[in-house]
């Protein structure tokens, strides 16, 4: 596929995609959300591709739903327009069974706030901030699975908190992220691509059947009991321990030499 809004280059098994739009800040337009799920329908389908960086070009990360090109369609209906683009993107994310760095440059707000946290792990620049409130200081709800994901990761206080209340105090800085547990780390802006690559070609060198299954565990443990965790997480290791990875992993323990994991 030939993408305009951003950029798409898979090597030693790192898929990387970058937002294009800085002129915008990286707002995300229709055919951003189209290419976005293209890309990661690509990605899942390609055995290559063992794990993923979402980043973007020029300072913000992506300043959320492009209200320019809304504003000429608010005739649509909205929620027919989250589910085929937003939410289908969202649900993409969190299934890929393949790890998703989201490397974050800059200002993450509204719906761009929700694309970084629907990633697997949160690398932010010391110049990152995120802006919770970006949805109601406009009379909006936060979408793209912004209530869900913040929730889990705050609790419901604290993200009631950083959803309402649209000044200054909650244009967040990646370091006040970090500290709540929204970011995974935080590091210098000028080594983010660096860090983010060294972590993701870290990850695609391991057994992906095993990271995909553990994603799949651990966002469901959100929804289960604990009696239902386990009998799921029972299921899924029947699936790993039948991958070629597990049978090199436990032949590189027994034979004391480091494992050559395909993926697979």
């Amino acid at each position: 596929m030939n993408y305009e809004t951003l950029r798409f280059d898979l090597q030693e098994g790192v898929a990387a995609i970058t937002l294009n739009r800085p002129e915008t800040y990286n707002a995300l337009t229709l055919q951003t959300l189209e290419e976005l799920k293209a890309a990661l329908k690509a990605i899942d389908r390609d055995r290559s591709a063992r794990a993923v960086i979402l980043t973007a070009e020029g300072k913000g990360f992506s300043s959320g739903a492009d209200l320019n090109e809304l504003s000429q369609n608010l005739t649509i209906d909205i929620g027919d327009y989250l589910r085929a683009g937003l939410n289908t993107l969202t649900t993409q994310m969190r299934t890929l069974e393949k790890p998703i760095i989201a490397a974050i440059n800059g200002v993450a707000a509204g719906a761009g706030a929700s694309l970084a946290l629907a990633a697997d792990y949160r690398l932010a620049s010391d110049q990152a901030a995120f802006v919770f409130a970006a949805f109601v200081s406009i009379g909006l709800v936060p979408d793209a699975g912004g209530t869900y994901l913040l929730a889990q990761l705050v609790g419901p206080g604290k993200a009631l908190e950083l959803a309402l209340l649209a000044d200054s105090r909650n244009r967040l800085s990646a370091q006040d992220a970090a500290a709540l547990g929204i970011v995974n780390r935080v590091v210098p802006h000028e080594s983010l691509v660096a860090e983010a690559r060294e972590l993701a070609a870290r990850l695609a060198q391991m057994p992906t059947r095993a990271i995909g299954l553990t994603k799949r565990a651990i966002y469901k443990s959100a929804e289960r009991s604990l009696a239902e965790a386990l009998e799921y997480e029972a299921q899924l290791q029947t699936a790993a321990f039948r991958t070629h990875d597990f049978h090199e992993g436990v032949a590189a323990f027994v034979e004391k030499r480091t494992p050559s994991f395909k993926g697979e």
